[in-house]
């Protein structure tokens, strides 16, 4: 009679001892908030900006806000200014931003404009520019 609780006793040992060999177990009921549709819903990336050019806004995927220029100030709003509340973003031109995480966007957009039209490569009678 003895040896059912002796093996129930085991196997609860066994059990208990692999449980803790796996380290932390964090169980959540919420997930992050999903990306917006217009940005490739099917696909994982590791950025935290998106730039629609045409619109100079650009997306914080991690605040989910979008960030703006009025006037010479950068804002950041929940939804997009009133200017363009009718248009449909995934039909916009975007690009991500890769690599980009401070909070500052200004600074971000000032680099990029200030070296936009740049290059690299050299003209074909051995002067750069």
């Amino acid at each position: 009679m003895r040896t059912p609780k002796i093996k129930s006793l085991f196997l609860a040992i066994i059990v208990l001892m692999l449980t803790a060999a796996c380290g932390p177990v964090l169980v959540t009921s919420r997930q992050g908030p999903p990306p917006p549709p217009w940005f490739y819903p099917n696909r994982v990336e590791v950025v935290r900006y998106v730039y629609f050019p045409d619109l100079v806004v650009y997306y914080d995927l991690r605040t989910r806000m979008y960030v703006y220029l009025d006037g010479n100030v950068w804002i950041r709003r929940d939804n997009l200014p009133p200017r363009y509340r009718n248009y449909d973003l995934s039909r916009q031109r975007y690009r991500r931003i890769p690599g980009y995480e401070a909070d500052n966007i200004r600074e971000y957009h000032d680099n990029q404009r200030k070296n936009s039209g740049r290059s690299n490569r050299s003209r074909s009678d051995g002067r750069s520019g």
